[in-house]
C-alpha cells in the first residue's frame, strides 16, 4: 500500500516538474518580447508563426495539466499559482494577436498595397485584411463615393489628379519610441542627410554626430533610424 502511494506521489511530483519546466521555457519570454515590440512599434512586424504554434501547444498542455492537478486533489493554492501562469500566457497571446488586428484595421489599404508588409501577415490575417478592405470599399462606394463628383470618387486619393494615395493612412515611422539594447551599438545616424528632400542642394541640413547606445540603458529616439536594428533583434522596444 505504501509502495503504491509513493508511486502516485512520484507521478504527481513528476507532473509538477514537467509543468515547471514547460512554464520556464524561453518561448513565453519570446512571446512577451514579440508582444512588447508589436505594441511599441508604429508598423506591423513579421508574424511569429512558429512561436505562436508552439505557444498554443503549450497552452493546451498546461490546461490539461492544471485540470489533472485539480482532479488529483493537489493543494488548491498550488493549482491557483499554475493557473495564474496559464492565464498570463493566454493574455500575452490574445493581446499580441489583438494588437496586430488593430494595426491591420488601421492600415489595411497601405498593407494590401505594400508587398513587404502584406507578406508579414499570417494566412488568417491576410484573409482578414482582404475581407475588411472589401467590406469598407463596398460600404463607402454605396453610401458616399457614388454621390460625389467623378473626380472625387477614389477611395485612395483625394482626387483623380493626385499623384499619391494621399487618403491612405500609413504608419508614422518618425514617431519616437523607448528602446534598449543588450549590446554596445555605435555609429547610429539619427538624422537624414536631406531631411526628406530629393534634391541634395535644397535645404540640406548638417548631419548630427553618430549616436551610440550603451547596453541596458533606455533611450528615447525616432523609430525610423533604428528600424533595421529593431528588425534584426539588436534593439528592443518598450
Amino acid at each position: 500500500m505504501a509502495s503504491g502511494d509513493g508511486e502516485g506521489e512520484g507521478s504527481v511530483s513528476g507532473d509538477i516538474d514537467d509543468l515547471e519546466s514547460l512554464i520556464s521555457t524561453t518561448d513565453v519570454e519570446r512571446l512577451k518580447r514579440a508582444w512588447r515590440q508589436e505594441k511599441a512599434a508604429p508598423e506591423i512586424f513579421q508574424f511569429e508563426a512558429a512561436l505562436i504554434q508552439r505557444i498554443k501547444e503549450q497552452i493546451q498542455l498546461m490546461e490539461e495539466t492544471v485540470e489533472d492537478f485539480a482532479e488529483s486533489g493537489i493543494d488548491p493554492l498550488t493549482v491557483s499559482l499554475y493557473q495564474m501562469d496559464l492565464d498570463r500566457t493566454q493574455f500575452l497571446l490574445r493581446s499580441y494577436l489583438r494588437i496586430r488586428l488593430q494595426k491591420i484595421e488601421k492600415y489595411m489599404f497601405h498593407i494590401l498595397n505594400t508587398d513587404e508588409l502584406f507578406n508579414r501577415l499570417s494566412r488568417e490575417e491576410k484573409s482578414f485584411a482582404e475581407r475588411c478592405s472589401n467590406d469598407l470599399k463596398m460600404h463607402l462606394d454605396e453610401n458616399i463615393l457614388s454621390k460625389l463628383p467623378d473626380n472625387y470618387q477614389s477611395l485612395l486619393k483625394q482626387s483623380i489628379i493626385s499623384e499619391e494615395t494621399d487618403m491612405v493612412p500609413k504608419p508614422q515611422l518618425d514617431t519616437f519610441v523607448v528602446c534598449k539594447t543588450k549590446y554596445y551599438l555605435g555609429h547610429i545616424q539619427l538624422e537624414d542627410i536631406n531631411n526628406g528632400n530629393t534634391d541634395d542642394r535644397v535645404n540640406q541640413r548638417p548631419l548630427e554626430e553618430p549616436f551610440e547606445m550603451e547596453p541596458n540603458v533606455l533611450y528615447f529616439v525616432r523609430y525610423k533610424p533604428i528600424k533595421k536594428l529593431v528588425e534584426g533583434g539588436k534593439i528592443d522596444l518598450y
